[in-house]
């Protein structure tokens, strides 16, 4: 292109290159995305959604239906009016101000919640528009200006600049909080950093895990309410069983299994939350990849023959707990050899956009072989096969996606390291965190980091899965969502908070991240207005703002019953 024609259309660029102005900008329309949006708009300040994606809710309208909750009366403020709205959808009035317990014991795996995705989605989509919020799409983050410790604008992919008083970074990667320079870790970083014990590398047995169920196929209910770590069940990892020169098997990784506690990379294994149906009139059938190859699958295989031995009677729940939802619908989640694929997700948090759009689709190809492999293939028990063979994609769900969910369930990734790091210690109630500003009440659960090779045998490295020794629901600090005042003074972070990686594995619930993003909004707004930085709110402001607004502050009900999580 010749010069003058070059200018002119830079110029022409920058002269349609829109400018959004408002008081506060949220990036991120997830769930807390959105409580936050409402909240600040609720409090008179113009707001505005930035999001990278196509849709509103995040997980909590991408799949993640039976939403995990933990104790519910310790949800308040627009996350409970939320579920109200939601539930109320389907004719459903929820009990607040009782514990509910799952079935199978430990904290609530949130059946009362389970309500299909498309209908989450239009609540958020409703919330939203009736707040006046004024709502970006394909929002994709390219840049951030700051002056001094102060963002005064970022741009993103198409251009489109995003000006505010004060930013909220409701992401699940902390994706605005590291453009901004915010100091942030992607290690576990290992049980002497913070006086720990479930950080860092973490065995919870040499062997494979085996969940017995004490009814297959009906309650899904665990013996003990947890897994059984059963010594009697030693998976070969090798190509060639006993021989180690074979190479290891397809989802097996490399590496050195480390010593138990010390520091190491890698983040929580992610899936796709699939919402299927068994009514045919609305089903799309489970398609495999294109390059399916049922020998990927060979350790699914050892697994079942190692399970047969022992005598157990297999059936679907073994390989994905689901959870019934309205209209014939199931929300798949993951279980031993399930949606998981550990390793895979290590690369997330600091890719680009098209990495993960590439990491994503290498989930969705595992999980669509894994189905099809179980439903297709002769090893697998008949019983398993034919209960397989019911489920299908539903139609009327992601339909600008094939049925697909368009939300990666991202359960860990970057967290923030600002003047407080919520820790086990705050978790299981050992600590008390100063100027609380939402609970958290779920079990320690931290899904496998990688699947190694350790004496031998294949083993889940990094899983735990346990509840927090009875303690209450425990608050969730303020100055963990906001960085060192050096580092930026109008961000807040909500979902790639503070907090060490075995506390995040509690603190990561949807519905405790809506709380925490609504209390982050109220901060922003009460920020504006006394024109002082987010460090500086006055807590006694804020606290009495957020009590007006429903939030749960103090726990004020006896402690519960000391069960585990799953």
């Amino acid at each position: 292109m010749k010069p003058f024609l070059l200018a002119l259309a830079l110029c022409s660029s920058l002269a349609t290159a829109a400018v959004v102005e408002s008081d506060v900008c949220v990036y991120g329309g997830t769930s807390g995305g959105v409580a936050a949006a409402v909240q600040a708009a609720r409090m008179g300040k113009t707001v505005v959604i930035a999001e990278p994606g196509k849709h509103l809710g995040g997980m909590t309208s991408g799949g993640l239906s039976a939403v995990d909750i933990g104790d519910p009366r310790s949800v308040g403020g627009i996350a409970r009016e939320y579920f109200t709205k939601l539930a109320a959808t389907v004719g459903v009035t929820l009990a607040w101000d009782k514990a509910f317990e799952s079935k199978g014991g430990g904290p609530a795996t949130g059946g009362a919640y389970a309500i299909e995705p498309h209908k989450a989605e239009q609540v958020f989509n409703d919330m939203a528009r009736a707040a006046d919020v004024k709502v970006h799409l394909k929002a994709r983050l390219a840049s951030v200006k700051k002056d001094g410790a102060h963002i005064t604008e970022f741009t993103t992919e198409d251009g489109t600049s995003f000006r505010a008083k004060v930013f909220i970074d409701t992401t699940y990667e902390g994706d605005l909080m590291a453009k901004a320079g915010v100091s942030y870790t992607l290690m576990r970083e290992g049980n002497a950093r913070y006086g720990e014990t479930y950080n860092g590398i973490h065995y919870v047995e040499r062997f494979m895990p085996h969940t017995h169920y004490e009814q297959p196929g009906e309650t899904g209910r665990l013996k003990g309410g947890q897994g059984v770590w059963d010594r009697d069940f030693p998976l070969d990892p090798y190509v060639v069983k006993g021989d180690p020169k074979s190479g290891l098997l397809p989802l097996i990784q490399a590496g050195d299994p480390g010593t138990p506690g010390e520091p190491a990379p890698g983040v929580q294994a992610y899936c796709y939350r699939l919402c299927l149906t068994t009514n045919p009139a609305n089903m799309i059938p489970i398609t495999p990849p294109s390059d399916y190859d049922p020998k990927r699958y060979e350790i699914v295989v050892r697994f079942i023959e190692a399970c047969i031995a022992n005598g157990d009677a297999m059936d679907l729940r073994w390989f994905s707990k689901h959870d019934a939802l309205p209209n014939d619908k199931w929300d798949f989640n993951t279980a031993t050899f399930g949606g998981n694929l550990p390793g895979a997700s290590h690369a997330w948090p600091e890719a680009s956009y098209a990495q993960r759009e590439k990491i994503g689709k290498e989930h969705e190809n595992y999980h669509r072989g894994l189905l099809h492999f179980l439903a297709t293939d002769p090893r697998v028990p008949e019983r398993v096969r034919k209960d397989m063979q019911r489920f299908g994609l539903p139609k009327d769900e992601f339909t600008d996606n094939g049925g697909w969910p368009h939300q990666i369930y991202v359960r860990e990734a970057r967290r923030m390291v600002s003047d407080l790091v919520l820790t086990e210690h705050h978790t299981f109630g050992r600590t008390i965190a100063p100027h609380p500003m939402s609970l958290g009440s779920y079990g320690t659960d931290t899904h496998e980091i990688r699947r190694i090779v350790k004496d031998g045998v294949v083993t889940r490295e990094g899983k735990t899965a346990g509840g927090r020794d009875g303690a209450p629901p425990y608050g969730i600090g303020y100055a963990s969502i906001v960085p060192k005042q050096t580092e930026c003074d109008n961000l807040l972070v909500t979902f790639a908070l503070s907090a060490s990686h075995t506390a995040f594995s509690s603190i990561r619930m949807e519905p405790v991240l809506m709380c925490t993003s609504q209390s982050a909004a109220t901060a922003a707004s009460l920020a504006i207005d006394d024109k002082l930085p987010v460090q500086q709110v006055d807590y006694t402001k804020l606290k009495t703002r957020l009590e007006l607004d429903g939030q749960i502050l103090e726990w004020k009900h006896s402690a519960p019953k000391k069960k585990a999580a799953h």
